[in-house]
C-alpha cells in the first residue's frame, strides 16, 4: 500500500475536513451516529430487550452496579483500544512516528505521513472492522444478562465510526492516486494536478 513521508512533486490540495472548525459537518457527521445508535439499540430491543441488563436476582441487586462499571470501563478502554488500531494500522503501512492526542472531545491517532487511497482506507475502516468482529463474537457467547454490556460497546464502535465512513465514501469517488495526510485533528487530500477530481 502506498505511502510517502512528503508530498510528491504536481500534486495540489482537493479536499480537507477537519471537525473542529466545520461545524456542519461535524454536526452532519453526528446527527448521522445517533441515528445509528437509535436504529442499534431500538432494533436489538425488540430481540432482546434492554431490560434483560437491569434482571437480577433479589440478592444479587450488587450485579447491576458490576455491571455499570463494566461497561463505563469497557468504553473508555474501548476509546483508547480504537485509536490504537489506527495507530498500529498506520505502523502497518509503513508510517515512521503515530501521533496520538485528545482535543477535548475526542482521541485521535495521527501522523505527517502521505497515505494512497487504499493504505488510507485500511487505516480508516481498520477499528470498526476488528472490534466489530470482536464484540459481535461477545454478543454471541454472553449470557442476555451481560449482552446488553457488549451491544451497548457495538453500538459505540458503528457509531463512532460515522467519520471513517464518510471519509471512506467520499474517498473512493476520488481519484485513484489520491494522497492522503491525516494529522487526527484534520485531514487533507491531495492529487496531481493533471487529474478531473469528483469531491
Amino acid at each position: 500500500m502506498r505511502i510517502s513521508e512528503s508530498l510528491p512533486a504536481g500534486y495540489e490540495q482537493i479536499f480537507a475536513v477537519d471537525l473542529q472548525k466545520d461545524k456542519k459537518m461535524a454536526l452532519s457527521i453526528n446527527l448521522t451516529a445517533i441515528l445509528i445508535m437509535l436504529i442499534m439499540g431500538v432494533g436489538m430491543h425488540f430481540l432482546i430487550p434492554v431490560t434483560a441488563l437491569f434482571t437480577v436476582e433479589e440478592d444479587q441487586i450488587w450485579l447491576l452496579f458490576v455491571r455499570a462499571a463494566v461497561l463505563a470501563v469497557s468504553y473508555i478502554a474501548y476509546i483508547f483500544l480504537h485509536e490504537a488500531v489506527h495507530g498500529v494500522a498506520m505502523k502497518l503501512c509503513g508510517t515512521k512516528k503515530v501521533k496520538y492526542g485528545f482535543t477535548g472531545l475526542y482521541a485521535f491517532a495521527g501522523s505527517d505521513a502521505y497515505y494512497g487511497k487504499g493504505a488510507y482506507i485500511f487505516i480508516a475502516l481498520a477499528p470498526v472492522v476488528l472490534w466489530g468482529v470482536v464484540l459481535g463474537v461477545l454478543c454471541a457467547l454472553l449470557p442476555t444478562g451481560w449482552f446488553w454490556i457488549a451491544w451497548f460497546l457495538q453500538i459505540g464502535n458503528i457509531s463512532g465510526a460515522a467519520g471513517d465512513f464518510y471519509v471512506t465514501f467520499r474517498f473512493l469517488r476520488m481519484p485513484r492516486e489520491i494522497l492522503v495526510r491525516d494529522s487526527g485533528v484534520s485531514m487533507t487530500v491531495f492529487a496531481p494536478c493533471d487529474e478531473k477530481h469528483d469531491t
